[in-house]
């Protein structure tokens, strides 16, 4: 537990990626506006090393599928120097992009511009360390505080206190129901990074499990990289389906279509959630579809098909096999079983949220939660607790129920952060106590 002497954070960040790092540079500005008496503390306890976001899926040539301008503060407040404008200044790449004529800039150069703004922003961020517990500190019948226990990479656990928390877990890797990851069978998140540890001969088949973009694209990427293997394509839908990136529907993913969605009745939020699940998810850039259907035609035409496109298919099971993974499918149209054996089965099979009360433990009986136990989330990303709680639990993604598609999404990170930071400081108690050192 936290000892008596030690002076609570005003947030402790769960997580340090995109979200918690769009929040880290709001605290960062509004600190060097503030007097010493408005400034916030501040630690956020990321496990990885260092600051690394989806870096098993920095496939050579993928674009980003968001505007540069949703970057980590430009909706938010476009003079902060933690744009991305400003990273290509001090990179000195700002002419060459501007001449590139583009708005979408690579996956991997947007991952280069986080990580320079996380760069800046070591004294807020304690590396290979993971925050595994919270409890409520109950002072007199209110609940304050939390002590969040944070273990480092030795194993060491030591407790901090925060007035709230941010949790910004990310997203896990989900398989098909009964699959699991080994060494022929991998998940498509850390593709690169499983393809550089891998020794032996190279595979001659490939099987890539899913219909979205990651499936897409590891597909496209596998059957470029390896010219003598076969990289079959395994899907439920007849074709991909083309994302619909249209200027009206992107209207989904603005501000004020969060401020609508919350405001809005169950039956209202979920039809709009369906109508537009088309712009997210299981759905794949036009571009990238008539690129793999180009090189299928162009393989037939000469009579050697290395890239096979089993549609309308289901999978039934996956299991590794002596020399590699088998798959068993279903052709949906007749009912028809088959086989398939290859070296590697890539499952780019989604990701499902954090568990955010998982983490909290004994606190999560604090929050409230709907008659399908979602946490019920205020405008502000707060979760609702009863009027003894005045610490905060703020979620950063899990709050599709409550704020529809862009919960876990770039598109409007720099507004979500600015909105969480201005509600802890409306929060605030009226006298602090001075600055808590960072945990080190």
């Amino acid at each position: 537990m936290p000892q008596p002497g030690d002076r609570p954070y005003d947030f402790v960040g769960v997580g340090f990626g995109p979200a918690n790092l769009a929040l880290a540079i709001a605290l960062e500005d509004h600190n060097a506006r503030a007097v010493r008496g408005d400034r916030l503390t501040a630690l956020f306890v990321e496990r990885q090393p260092r600051f690394g976001w989806h870096r098993g899926m920095l496939i050579d040539g993928a674009t980003m599928q968001v505007s540069f301008l949703k970057d980590l503060v430009t909706m938010r407040d476009p003079s902060s120097d933690f744009s991305f404008l400003a990273y290509l200044r001090d990179k000195g790449r700002l002419v060459d992009f501007i001449n590139h004529k583009t708005f979408f800039p690579t996956r991997t150069e947007f991952h280069d511009y986080f990580s320079w703004a996380a760069g800046r922003l070591g004294h807020l961020v304690r590396y290979d360390a993971e925050a595994v517990a919270v409890e409520p500190v109950d002072a007199g019948g209110e609940v304050a505080e939390f002590a969040v226990t944070v273990r480092d990479a030795a194993g060491t656990p030591r407790a901090v206190r925060a007035r709230n928390l941010v949790i910004g877990g990310g997203l896990q890797p989900c398989l098909p129901p009964g699959v699991a990851e080994s060494e022929r069978v991998w998940h498509n998140q850390r593709l690169l990074i499983r393809l550089a540890e891998r020794t032996g001969p190279p595979p001659r088949r490939w099987t890539v499990i899913g219909a979205g973009q990651s499936a897409a694209e590891v597909t496209e990427y596998l059957h470029r990289t390896h010219p003598d293997a076969e990289v079959c394509s395994v899907f439920s839908r007849y074709g991909y389906s083309p994302a619909d990136d249209s200027p009206f529907a992107n209207r989904i993913f603005d501000p004020e279509a969060v401020d609508l969605f919350h405001g809005a009745p169950e039956e209202v939020k979920r039809r709009l959630f369906d109508h537009h699940r088309g712009t997210n998810y299981s759905v794949v850039d036009l571009d990238l579809i008539e690129e793999l259907y180009r090189r299928a035609y162009q393989e037939r035409v000469a009579g050697r098909e290395r890239l096979r496109m089993l549609n309308a298919c289901k999978v039934l099971d996956v299991r590794e096999v002596p020399g590699g993974a088998r798959t068993t499918y279903e052709f949906l149209p007749t009912g028809e079983r088959e086989v398939l054996d290859s070296d590697v089965v890539v499952c780019a099979t989604g990701y499902r949220p954090f568990d955010a009360l998982g983490l909290l433990g004994p606190a999560a009986a604090l929050c409230r939660r709907d008659g399908e136990g979602r946490p019920l989330v205020e405008r502000d990303y707060r979760v609702s607790t009863g009027p003894s709680v005045t610490a905060g639990v703020y979620l950063q993604g899990g709050t599709e129920h409550t704020h529809g598609i862009t919960s876990s999404l770039l598109s409007n990170g720099a507004v979500r952060a600015g909105e969480i930071l201005d509600s802890i400081l409306a929060r605030r108690p009226e006298h602090r106590p001075a600055a808590s050192p960072a945990v080190r």
